[in-house]
Formats: C-alpha cells, structure tokens, sequence
C-alpha cells in the first residue's frame, strides 16, 4: 500500500506540473445506471469547465453534490458527473469510501493524454455491487469502444456479472485493482487491441462457475502481468484461474501467481479459432485441483508459436499438460518447454510433471526442463505423439511407470536436481545441484525465473552454460581485499 501511495503521489505531482486536469470522486449512496444514463448525463452536463492554462482541478468527496462546482471545496458526488466532465488528459482521482454504482467511462482519451480513474493515494475505494442491477456480460466498471483509458487502485466486490471488464476497445489498462465474489470473471478483456492488467488481485471469482477468474479473449497485442489469481468462494466450484483463449494474439504472460483453484491455473485455449504467438514465463501455480498450466485446442482452433519457460507448477495434479479436450481436432503446431520446473505434482495414486495427451503436433520442444517428484510419471507422453516431438537436456527425478516415463536426448534420468529446501518448496538450485551448466544453449531464454542473466558460470569451470530448470544458479561474489601498503 506505501508502495502504491507514493507512486500515486508522484503521478499527481507529474499531472499538476503537466496542467493535467484532475478529477476528485468520493463515495457516494445511490446506484448507478446503465451507459445510456451516462450519456444522458453528459448532454445534460455538457462540457466541463475549460481548463486554464495551468490546469483547472475537480475535486468530488464523501459529502459532495454533483450541481455543486467541482472543486476542492465544492465536491461533486457520483461517478456519472465525472465521467460527464472528464476529457482526454484527465485524472479521475477517487477518493476512499463505499460506491454503490457502477463506473461507466464515458469519452475516450487519445494517444498522449489519456483518461484515467485512479483511487485516491492512501485510500480504500470499494465499489461494492451488492445492490446494484449490472445486466449480464456487462461489468460493475465497463468499458465498450472507449480508448485510452486506465482504471487502477479500485476495489470491486461483489459484481453481478463481471468485476472489470473493456470490449471491443483500444489502449487500456487495468493495474493494482482488487476483485472479490463476482458472478463472472474478476477482471476480463474482450474484443481489443493493446492491453495491460499488471499488479491485480482477482479473489474467488466466478461464483457462477461462467468464464474464468481472469479472462482475455479475441485480445490482440495485450500483457497479463504480475496479478495475483487464488482461491474460489464458498459453495461454488469457482473456474479457471487466468485464461488466454480464442482469438487471442501477440500476448506476453508472465509473473502472475495462482493457486488454490479448481481447474486450471493458467490456460491457453485456442478453441475454435487461430490463437499465436504468446509468451508465459516466470509464473507460478501451485495447489491447484487439476492443471497447474496448460494448453489446449477444444473446438479445433489452431494453437500456435507457443512458448513457455522460467515458470514453476508444484502440488497440483498436473504440472504442465497439453490437452486433447474437447473435439476431434485440437491442432498445436510450433510449441516451446524450455527451462521449466514441474515438481512435486499429484494426489495420493496420479500426477504428473509434463503430460502430452494430444497428438495432433506440429514441432513439440521440451528441453531444459526439472521434472521432480511427481507422482505417477516425470515426463508422459502418448505414443502417437513420439514422432513430433524433440526433447533434450530435461532432468527428471522419480522413475515411476517404465510404461508412461518419456525421456530426451541427453536427459539426466533419475536424478534429484536438488533444490535449496524443497520441503519448504524453495526450488532454487543448491550449490552441487547437477542441473547446473548442464542445459542446451538453442532456444534457452536469456534470463531465469528471478530475472537473473543466463548463462552463467555456475559451476567455476570459466565457461558460461545454461542450468536446466527455471533458476539460473550463480555462485556467490568473492572480494579479493589487497594488502595495505604505507608509504
């Protein structure tokens, strides 16, 4: 929270030295109404006050009265007067308390001066839909055909449909929001070009068991970054924990922590369309009842230009698995594991580290990765599958079923890669760790799970190699002291 307060000071600093027009809101006691209200409002509101030229500011707090002037002393109270008055440069700062409406953006910014709604630095700003009708497929914060707009800081609880949702819009950004109970998705993109979710948190979404807790669909040029995604509500079977899935393309996934779900932690489903070209790296699922990570073509989309490394699956049922759900085609073609760490997966009989049950491949690549501990099999792949797939340079540790084990050139079989304190699941690699320089330099990322360089030296033989698993190990610096010389 001090974190985000003093970033959020120093964007306002930056805003009033800009001349940015910046809008206070405070919580209000009615409910909102649907997106044609908002424009109602607007025409009978008409344009806000121009600014001057070194910026005209609107504060809207707790007790305020949208025919009042707007300013610091003279609050406006509703999201539907501030969205009336907010133009393209503009800084909705909301400030803290319980909104029982629905934030609808009215205007769209511009590339340079773009719309924002940010909670007040240091404050709690809840919109709790408890009470408010929001129609389905629609969100509690709902955008359509808007552009340049960041919505970030909020509160959203309780939605009745979704939380946050943008469809068929343009440069948006949704970051450091919190949602809680809604009847769909938390947060969820549909339909747009050039989006962003960094640092939320998504809390037992999809109470209604419909689309998924995060949810990013027909999205081209998008990045899900760094979001929190866990637990599901009680009495309900919850659902998917982050989803990339249609039409989605050009989309980077990575550093987003999920756990204590139903289905899938992190899943990227083509479906019936053309999904490609997308990077998942550096994240983390763990505690989830079936998939940790997966991949999937359930109505005979093509899944393509894949690639995944630097992320870690553990105490799940499966760590990684490639699905042949739901339709008689499930094509993927042009599929990278590299540099993963799959351990410690499955129940009580079943489990596995990397699991290939669709056959229906185009260049399947697995290589680099630590496969530890999983119950019933490291590495299992069908055998219709065999034919396309190269995999090399993989340690797996617990041979299980000689009939379902899958090994790779090269591969160090049945070996422990020994973690730094796996009770503790701190996968790091220890300092004798056989993992260590013993990867495959083609195709490695340059980087491991913590963002360290690779390749490194790690075992001091002077040459630079890449370990195999997400950590890049790096012996500790030394300083050489010099003897003091007087003169």
């Amino acid at each position: 929270m001090k974190s985000r307060t003093k970033r959020l000071q120093q964007q306002l600093k930056i805003f009033l030295s800009l001349g940015v027009l910046v809008i206070w809101v405070g919580a209000a006691s009615g409910f909102g109404t649907a997106q044609a209200a908002a424009a109602q409002a607007a025409a009978a509101w008409a344009a806000p006050t121009p600014a001057s030229p070194n910026g005209t500011f609107y504060y809207d707090a707790t007790n305020g009265s949208d025919s009042a002037a707007g300013d610091l002393d003279h609050p406006w109270k509703t999201f539907l007067r501030a969205v009336a008055a907010a133009m393209p440069g503009d800084t909705v700062y909301i400030r803290g308390g319980v909104y029982y409406e629905r934030l609808l953006p009215l205007r769209s910014g511009t590339e340079g001066s773009w719309i924002r709604f940010m909670a007040y630095p240091g404050e709690e700003v809840t919109l709790d839909g408890t009470t408010v009708p929001v129609p389905a497929y629609y969100g509690l914060v709902d955008m359509n055909f808007i552009h340049y707009i960041q919505i970030s800081g909020l509160r959203v609880i309780n939605a009745g449909f979704y939380g946050i949702v943008a469809k068929n819009s343009s440069f948006i950004t949704f970051d450091h929001n919190y949602t809680y109970g809604s009847y769909s998705s938390g947060i969820a993109s549909w339909n747009n070009q050039n989006v962003v979710i960094d640092h939320n948190e998504v809390v037992a979404a999809c109470a209604s068991g419909l689309e998924e807790n995060l949810t990013v669909s027909n999205t081209d040029t998008f990045t899900v970054s760094y979001n929190s995604v866990h637990d599901v509500l009680p009495g309900t079977n919850g659902q998917i924990g982050i989803a990339i899935k249609d039409s989605a393309v050009h989309g980077k996934i990575f550093g987003n922590l999920t756990y204590n779900l139903k289905p899938v932690g992190i899943y990227i489903n083509a479906y019936a369309s053309h999904l490609y070209d997308m990077e998942m790296y550096q994240n983390v699922a763990y505690n989830i009842e079936e998939d940790g990570m997966g991949l999937a073509s359930e109505a005979g989309g093509l899944l393509e230009n894949i690639r995944v490394y630097n992320n870690i699956s553990y105490n799940n049922l499966t760590g990684f698995w490639l699905s042949k759900c739901c339709k008689t085609t499930h094509p993927f073609k042009d599929i990278y594991i590299y540099n993963n760490t799959f351990a410690y997966n499955g129940n009580a009989v079943w489990g596995i580290g990397i699991g290939v049950d669709n056959a229906e491949l185009q260049n399947l690549v697995i290589r680099n990765n630590i496969v530890s501990q999983n119950v019933y099999a490291q590495i299992s792949v069908v055998p219709a599958a065999l034919a396309y797939i190269t995999a090399s340079n993989n340690l797996t540790d617990g041979h299980r079923n000689p009939l379902k084990e899958f090994y790779g050139v090269g591969d160090l079989v049945n070996v422990s890669p020994q973690f730094v304190n796996p009770a503790a699941r701190d996968l790091h690699l220890s300092l004798t760790s056989p993992a260590i320089d013993a990867g495959y330099a083609q195709g490695a990322p340059l980087s491991d799970f913590d963002g360290d360089l690779r390749p490194l030296d790690g075992n001091g033989n002077g040459i630079p190699s890449f370990d195999i698993g997400a950590d890049e190990f790096s012996l500790p610096a030394h300083r050489v002291y010099l003897p003091l010389v007087r003169r």
